[in-house]
């Protein structure tokens, strides 16, 4: 497998997605608005309660939990692009010409997987910087001590973000090469979004401890097996022959 053509695949979306407002919108401004939003509604909070601010408590055990609403945000975005970078060349007619190259059919998988990975990971390594840091100063006061960064932020952004922004680019190449239309791809790749959001649910409601640094691991270790099936199905899933003799 020759990475220099992946690339070159992968470069060709990313020009494609910067005339996709909202793609833009999907991969940037999510992520920072959600990362400016957080630490506004814990500072409404504490000034609703008298500003006295909530307690340290019910703070150490909150903000991990909203820590791990990046995994939702990881679920969510490469929808929209993987969606685009698939059937939006389908339906632009540019994608049987991409499968008639000689490329094979894993160097076309790792170039659309790079170009779906790529804006929504650093688009929410970003927004996670601004998040720790204006959580930071909205929280310091009541904490006594910046809370962020720590171990459990890190594995969230550095190993569980990353394996389940992976296992959604793998989700939707699997969905985008079996449907035709890009509402349909984005609303079945949607369903991804589901047992993260059930985590988060639970981390809320202190049913899941995802202020425990192994509870955190364990998650990052299912979504690697989650991974490493999808990666098969999807290679199983993509044949050019089928896409260039059935797609119209």
């Amino acid at each position: 497998m020759r990475l220099s053509k992946s690339w070159i695949i992968a470069s060709k979306d990313f020009k494609m997605f910067l005339k996709k407002k909202n793609i833009i919108y999907s991969a940037f401004v999510v992520p920072l608005l959600a990362s400016i939003f957080l630490p506004i509604v814990i500072y409404y909070i504490e000034q609703q309660n008298g500003g006295s601010g909530i307690p340290p408590s019910e703070l150490t055990y909150l903000l991990p939990a909203l820590t791990f609403f990046y995994l939702i945000l990881a679920g969510l975005i490469p929808t929209t692009i993987a969606s685009y970078s698939i059937i939006g060349e389908k339906v632009e007619k540019s994608f049987e010409r991409l499968l008639a190259t000689p490329t094979t059919d894993s160097e076309i998988l790792l170039g659309k997987g790079i170009s779906s990975f790529l804006p929504p990971m650093g688009a929410i390594l970003v927004g996670a910087a601004i998040y720790m840091v204006l959580m930071d100063v909205v929280t310091h006061g009541t904490l006594g001590y910046y809370f962020f960064p720590n171990w459990n932020a890190a594995v969230v952004f550095f190993l569980a973000v990353p394996l389940a922004t992976v296992m959604s680019v793998e989700w939707n190449v699997i969905v985008s090469a079996r449907v035709s239309d890009v509402r349909v791809a984005q609303q079945i790749g949607m369903l991804l979004v589901l047992p993260f959001a059930g985590v988060y649910i639970g981390g809320e409601l202190g049913i899941v401890p995802l202020d425990n640094t192994s509870v955190l691991l364990i998650i990052a270790a299912i979504l690697l097996v989650v991974d490493l099936l999808l990666l098969y199905v999807a290679r199983a899933t993509f044949r050019r022959e089928e896409i260039l003799t059935k797609w119209k």
